[in-house]
């Protein structure tokens, strides 16, 4: 399967969170899936093969938690184009379809955030590199992602 064929059709699909969570974690670059999820769309092809997945969630980082807001947790894709703008955009219309105010999202340094720019989402605020979550109280694994700048998106 040639993933950057342009004949490659998209169309969005529901999903489950079990098969939204088991793309990721085939696919995803850096991340493992998220805990949990308040909703999630696939992207599949003329063919029905499921080709990229979004999955949306509260926010977490608390205090942008306040009920309005919802964040894009993963996007994951086989590689195929355009699959993450186009499920950036379904995503915006989904959580307002579902009456919530905003949606936001991170990039990593590195990573040129063309799919967000391609479905109107605007950079907001750019957050410095950090060492993680780890402190003696609560106690976290590395996941390899700590000590990277990310940059704060927000949708249309």
């Amino acid at each position: 399967m040639d993933t950057y064929d342009e004949r490659v059709r998209l169309h969005l699909v529901p999903l489950r969170q079990k098969q939204a969570k088991e793309f990721v974690a085939e696919w995803h670059r850096h991340h493992r899936p998220p805990p949990g999820a308040v909703f999630t769309v696939g992207a599949a092809d003329q063919h029905g093969v499921l080709r990229a997945v979004a999955i949306v969630g509260r926010p977490v980082a608390r205090h942008l938690d306040d009920g309005e807001t919802l964040e894009v947790t993963r996007t994951a894709t086989d590689g195929v184009r355009n699959a993450n703008s186009m499920l950036y955009g379904a995503c915006w219309r989904a959580a307002q379809a579902l009456g919530y105010s905003r949606l936001i999202t991170y990039s990593q340094d590195g990573e040129s955030g063309a799919s967000l720019r391609g479905a109107g989402w605007r950079i907001i605020a750019q957050r410095p590199p950090r060492g993680g979550w780890h402190c003696a109280s609560r106690p976290r694994t590395r996941t390899g992602t700590e000590y990277v700048a990310r940059t704060l998106w927000e949708a249309p």
